[in-house]
């Protein structure tokens, strides 16, 4: 089955660059948009060789995942183009959630697959993760040239991650690669609208804390530098993670390792 835009997609005017193999749909992404590309387009392989995550980390696709990656040239400044990761984390959750409505009706009550948001850039189900995102920015000739890309583990997942790991396949979701992109690139319409540019992320925000992994829950954030500890209280207007600490402060985070519950103490030695 040969990759192809949903219908959504197609008439807002995206393109599709399918690759058999890529070191990294980002990077062919912001070549193109090096290159002259304006987008609006979509990059996608089902099998990836040389990804990145966040602070570089490897993020590979075995034949049979889905590396996907959207390329829009707009003229917002890189705080806003940052805000896009959290409308296209909805958009692919949303789309995981419709495609996974016959192995649901499979499933009862508690076991049931909740595709849920984890800040900054994840998307897990039964605590495991199934997806990463990595939002990338750069300036070109005529505005800012931002790709959005995400991994799914669709037949495999990788072993000894921080946050274990999981596939759709594993899950009793069974579905190609190409299948998912259609549902995909359709959900991306649908929240690259309610975005608009920034303009719409106040909806966005509350969407996103609708499906979000951990709020209210014990959490340490590493940062790097430092570890704040506390609740997840919310994000704010800007995506930034708020930590209400022990004394009842609220603690800005902008980025950082993420960990909830049980794992949060882990995260704080």
């Amino acid at each position: 089955m040969a990759f192809a835009l949903g219908s959504r997609a197609a008439s807002a005017g995206y393109r599709l660059f399918a690759f058999d193999k890529a070191g990294s749909t980002n990077a062919e992404a912001m070549a193109s948009a090096r290159e002259g590309e304006r987008g609006p387009a979509w990059f996608v392989t089902t099998e990836q060789t040389a990804g990145r995550g966040r602070r570089q980390r490897a993020w590979i696709a075995p034949r049979g995942n889905l590396a996907s990656s959207v390329l829009e040239v707009m003229d917002v400044t890189p705080a806003v183009a940052a805000t896009m990761g959290f409308a296209f984390g909805l958009a692919h959750a949303t789309a995981l959630q419709r495609i996974s409505i016959e192995a649901n009706l499979r499933l009862a009550g508690s076991d049931q697959l909740n595709y849920l948001l984890k800040w900054p850039n994840d998307v897990l189900v039964r605590r495991q993760k199934l997806c990463g995102l990595l939002v990338e920015a750069e300036a070109v000739n005529d505005g800012l040239a931002v790709v959005a890309g995400i991994g799914t583990n669709i037949v495999a997942a990788p072993e000894g991650t921080p946050t274990p790991a999981t596939s759709l396949a594993s899950l009793g979701v069974h579905i190609s690669a190409e299948e998912l992109f259609v549902a995909q690139s359709d959900a991306w319409v649908e929240f690259r609208g309610i975005w608009d540019k920034g303009r719409g992320f106040a909806e966005i925000r509350k969407l996103w804390l609708e499906r979000a992994a951990g709020l209210g829950e014990r959490v340490a954030v590493n940062t790097g530098n430092v570890t704040v500890e506390g609740t997840f209280d919310t994000i704010d207007e800007t995506g930034c993670l708020i930590v209400r600490t022990a004394e009842g402060q609220r603690m800005p985070v902008t980025a950082g390792e993420v960990y909830f519950g049980n794992a949060a103490s882990v995260g704080a030695a």
